[in-house]
């Protein structure tokens, strides 16, 4: 992906932008754990960066994918990965399937105030029984008249104590699991709908994360994305617009482990002589910068190829499993040449280590990648 010069002033807004309104906070953030999304997101809104690549009509850019991708690399400046998710969530999950599918008056009513950044979106796919194994889902929305009568939970909701609305998905059908299946836009107070409680986490602490339970919800069937039964299918479409953002989110986000080593390693000294001048170490972070650039190599081909109308699920599948195999190896070995302060949580390579490692489970797991591709490629035991 050539990035042009047009690029370039939305880009050096939003480096501006992380550096001082976000990145002094972030650890105040990490230790609350939790951040002030509604008041982020304004300002986000203000700038024009929850709706780069949304139509004008609601109030987005209108401008290409490449734009999008040019974000999602730069959210890796931050210092953490809770608060550059939450904004991926808002931009690139929650919100692709009702800006492509979408009636007017449904994206005149969620879409506009997510780009504005007045409503703050989330995403409910997952649940207790149901991660990566999408068709699995229990949650129903039944028939009642003109609404829709949702009962069920969800599970790992990112931005779920904070959102004004859930992208839901839900069955909504007796028929085959992957055609029973609808998007519905769910504000998020109306009666029947509970936080059930905040998630303790492994990582990305800074974002607020959630159990959510739906008791005899009752939403409009206006407030359903396209048609019903055609949910499963908006929501493969949406996943690849997330995986993308997963990919393209981390590149920055990992050279920055590298070089905060290098600095480390080339202060600290053992054995009478710099870390780094090992070489053990300097030719170990030459290959990791080297596979950083390879999948940034992986992620702009796949964006070129969305930019270009072409399906990319194979490619943005591979930059996924790549991106989340890299997320466990990168941090993990730059960790290693911290020694003991490698270990501890002010260091900004443990809070890598930690919030890393959610790109390996997080909008499909390796092996559902995995499986995916070996789909693709006709290698699936029984598939000539």
């Amino acid at each position: 992906m050539l990035f042009t010069a047009d690029h370039e002033e939305p880009r050096r807004i939003l480096q501006k932008f992380i550096a001082a309104e976000i990145n002094p906070h972030v650890d105040e953030w990490e230790k609350a754990g939790i951040f002030p999304a509604h008041e982020l997101f304004k300002k986000l809104g203000d700038l024009g960066f929850l709706g780069l690549n949304k139509p004008v009509e609601y109030g987005g850019q209108g401008l290409d994918y490449s734009y999008a991708l040019m974000m999602a690399e730069e959210l890796g400046a931050i210092n953490c990965g809770g608060v550059p998710m939450a904004i991926g969530v808002q931009t690139d999950m929650a919100t692709p399937a009702l800006a492509k599918f979408g009636s007017d008056a449904l994206r005149r009513e969620f879409l506009a105030p997510a780009i504005a950044g007045d409503m703050v979106a989330c995403i409910g796919v997952s649940e207790p029984g149901a991660g990566s194994d999408v068709a699995a889902i229990k949650t129903t929305a039944r028939s009642d008249g003109d609404d829709y009568v949702i009962t069920g939970g969800k599970m790992w909701i990112t931005n779920g104590t904070q959102a004004d609305w859930i992208c839901l998905l839900c069955n909504t059908g007796d028929g085959p699991i992957h055609r029973n299946k609808s998007l519905i836009c769910v504000p998020m107070n109306s009666k029947g709908v509970t936080i059930a409680r905040k998630l303790d986490k492994m990582g990305m602490h800074s974002s607020d994360t959630a159990q959510i339970h739906f008791d005899e919800v009752r939403v409009p069937k206006r407030n359903r994305i396209g048609e019903e039964g055609l949910g499963f299918t908006y929501q493969m479409v949406q996943f690849q617009e997330e995986r993308l953002w997963g990919a393209a989110a981390c590149l920055k986000a990992h050279e920055g482990t590298i070089q905060e080593t290098i600095e480390y390693t080339r202060n600290r000294k053992a054995f009478g002589k710099p870390l780094l001048d090992n070489q053990v170490i300097h030719f170990r972070l030459a290959e990791l910068q080297t596979e950083v650039e390879l999948l940034r190599a992986l992620v702009y081909r796949a964006a070129e190829a969305l930019v270009a109308g072409q399906d990319v699920t194979q490619l943005a599948t591979m930059a996924k499993l790549r991106a989340g195999r890299l997320g466990r190896e990168l941090p993990d070995a730059c960790l290693q040449f911290w020694g003991g302060m490698g270990f501890m949580n002010e260091t900004l390579v443990s809070r890598s280590y930690r919030d890393s490692r959610l790109t390996s489970i997080g909008g499909g797991a390796d092996e559902v990648m995995l499986g995916i591709l070996c789909k693709m490629m006709g290698t699936l035991p029984g598939k000539q």
